[in-house]
Formats: C-alpha cells, structure tokens, sequence
C-alpha cells in the first residue's frame, strides 16, 4: 500500500533566463531575440507603465471612473504577447492590455473605452480597462472571474477542428485557480486535446486574499500533472523567461494538440484598482521592495543597454512622448460625444422583447423627469 504524498519533498523549479541585475544566467536556454523585437518589447513595456500612470492620475481626478494597474506585470503583458501571433486568440481577465497594445491597439482607443464615448468600441457599456477587440483577435474582457477560461477551451477546440495554425491563449490570477471554471477548463482542454495555452499570473494576492489562504499545493503549476496538462513554472519578472516559454508553449499547443498551463511568479505592486487600498493587507515595505528590486522593466533595460541597444537619452525621449500622446488622447476622448442611452438596450435581440422595450421606456421617462442627475451630453 503506497499513498501518493500531499506534497512534494521540492518546489517545482522557475524557469529564468536573466537574473535581478538583467545578465544573462549562464547556461540559460531561451529563444534567441533581436535587436528589433527586443527594444519594440521595451518600449511597449515603458508605453504600458506610462499608460498606467497617466490613467490613474485620471481617475483619482475623477476623469474616469475606475481604473486597474499592471505594475510589476508589464513584462507578462508584452513578453508573452510578442511569442503569438496576431491569428492566436486571446482570452484576457483585466490586467493584460499590453496584449492588445503590442497587437496595435492605440492609445486613443485605450483612452475611448476608458471614457466611454461614442469611439468606444463597447458603446460605453462596459467598465473602464474592459477592452475588446474583434480586429485583434481579443475578447471583450469580463469582470467575472474565471469565466474566459472555459470560453477559450471551446474556441480552440474549434481551431483544432478547422485545423488552423494558431492557438489560445488564456490569462487569469492566481485567484482564477481557486474558482470551479478554472478546474472544468483545464479537464475540458485535456480531455479533447485542444491548442490551448493557460497563463497564471500568480501575483500572491486575489484582492486581499493572499496564495497562502486560497490553495496548500506548492503553486498552480503542480495542478496540471492532475489534470494531465503539461505545466511550466516561470519567473513572471523575466521578459526573456517569458518571451521563451510562451513560444514553447504555442509552438506543443499547436504541433500536438495539447493544453499547457504557465504559471508566472510575480507580484501586484499596484493595487487591486482604485476601488482598493492594498496597503491595508499588506506591508508597505513589501511592495516598495517588488518595486524596485525587482522591477521586470528594469531588469529588461538592462540587458538590452548591455547589448547596445538603448541609452538614456533614448529613454527620456521615449518617456517624454509615450506621455505627451496619452494627455493629448485623453484630451480628445473627453470632448467626444458619449452614446445615447438606447444604444443600452441594442445588439441582444433582433426584436427587443417586451420587457426590455418597457424598460427603454422608463429609463426614459426617469430622465427627463430628473434631468439634474445625468449627464448633459449624453442623450436619449
């Protein structure tokens, strides 16, 4: 009689290629990366830092209503976006928008969704940083967690049935793996032997719920021997780690019709959103420390200088203009017209229901009885 042991004796090993100070570790086994990709990866990094800055200066001036941050992600972001393709399809949570930014989503868009206008492609419908995009293959981001996990099993099954080179790829925290999707998904996705790629950013927080009071096992990586789905530990503050992996991970998703599971060890240097206070949960040494010691932008910059490939004076000019265009989108995004409210109550049914027209109504009566409680620029 021989039970299986509840825990391993060693931590499944995190896969990295350079180390805090951006050398490269010796005998480290990564994809080669030119000069090209390498600095388009570094200044989508830099554009993504700079993007969250400027945003959340926004809404804490009450521009926008809400906000999330990628601080200490940026690498996970556009690292793991430059190792796809534009055909992949990409199923987000709410804190992969350097995703859409490496695929050429601008920042007049980014800033038209945040503000909701009539540019806006969700017609205002959704939450700030709830993006989507049809020409770039990413889907409309939901605010429940998980429920993109099970949604992407089902379009790569159906790339694996049109017998298309491309796969899924699928993000969500570590919180994600403690919903019940996140289990049907993986099982799902083994069982029907799908090209689909799940990335964990285990940042240590699912709010303010820490790892340490969501799960016992040694990670998320060690989930997927369960389920039978090839699994990858990855440092998520290494843009050459991940850069690597992800293209691995495409490369057997597609070639042998198999899920894998990539776990990114990272941390949330930001908080939650701007609805959130995270040094009430956590220390604020901690986060200062993740902050500067390991910075994935900064370890990036390192060794892309020590190759020669950037310089100060090219960083303060990129710094300098990354913030010059997100004022001047925001700038615009403002005065343009938000969408009439009946556009709340389109693009569901060929013929609104009773109900729903009946609502359309009231809505509007509520209005024009109450004109002092809604917008001005926003008509019926």
């Amino acid at each position: 009689m021989r039970f299986i042991s509840e825990s391993p004796e060693e931590r499944a090993q995190c896969y990295r290629v350079l180390d805090n100070d951006g050398q490269l570790i010796m005998c480290s086994n990564f994809k080669k990366v030119g000069e090209e990709i390498a600095v388009k990866m570094y200044t989508d990094m830099v554009t993504l830092q700079t993007m969250d800055a400027v945003f959340y200066e926004a809404q804490r001036q009450g521009r926008i209503s809400f906000y999330a941050t990628t601080i200490g992600e940026e690498a996970i972001n556009i690292a793991s976006a430059a190792a796809l393709t534009t055909d992949d399809l990409v199923f987000p949570q709410y804190r992969e928008p350097g995703v859409l930014l490496w695929r050429g989503f601008t920042l007049q868009e980014f800033a038209n969704q945040c503000f909701g206008n009539k540019a806006d492609y969700g017609k205002g419908r959704q939450m700030p940083i709830h993006y989507g995009s049809n020409k770039l293959n990413y889907f409309t981001v939901s605010a429940t967690i998980a429920t993109q996990l099970p949604h992407a099993v089902g379009a790569a099954y159906s790339l694996k049935m049109d017998r298309r080179n491309a796969c899924v790829i699928t993000y969500f925290g570590d919180g994600g793996s403690s919903e019940g999707d996140f289990h049907a998904a993986l099982n799902f996705a083994a069982v029907m032997e799908v090209p689909a790629i799940f990335f964990c950013r285990n940042n240590g927080w699912a709010i303010s719920t820490p790892t340490s009071d969501q799960f016992r096992s040694d990670g998320v990586v060690v989930r997927g021997r369960g389920y039978g789905v090839r699994s990858i530990r990855v440092d998520g503050n290494d843009a050459l780690a991940i850069y690597s992996a992800v293209h691995a991970a495409r490369e057997m998703a597609i070639s042998e019709h198999r899920p894998i599971l990539i776990e990114a060890i990272t941390y949330r240097v930001g908080h939650h959103s701007t609805s959130d206070d995270s040094t009430k949960y956590r220390p604020v040494d901690e986060i200062e420390w993740w902050r500067s010691a390991r910075d994935p932008v900064a370890r990036f910059r390192k060794w892309i200088e020590s190759n020669g490939w950037w310089c100060s004076e090219a960083e303060s000019e990129l710094r300098n203009n990354v913030r010059e265009q997100l004022l001047h989108a925001i700038q615009v995004a403002e005065k343009i017209e938000k969408p009439p409210l009946a556009e709340l109550f389109m693009d569901v049914y060929d013929v609104p229901p009773s109900n729903l027209c009946e609502q359309e109504k009231l809505l509007g009566e509520t209005v024009r009885r109450n004109p002092q409680y809604y917008p001005p620029d926003v008509s019926l």
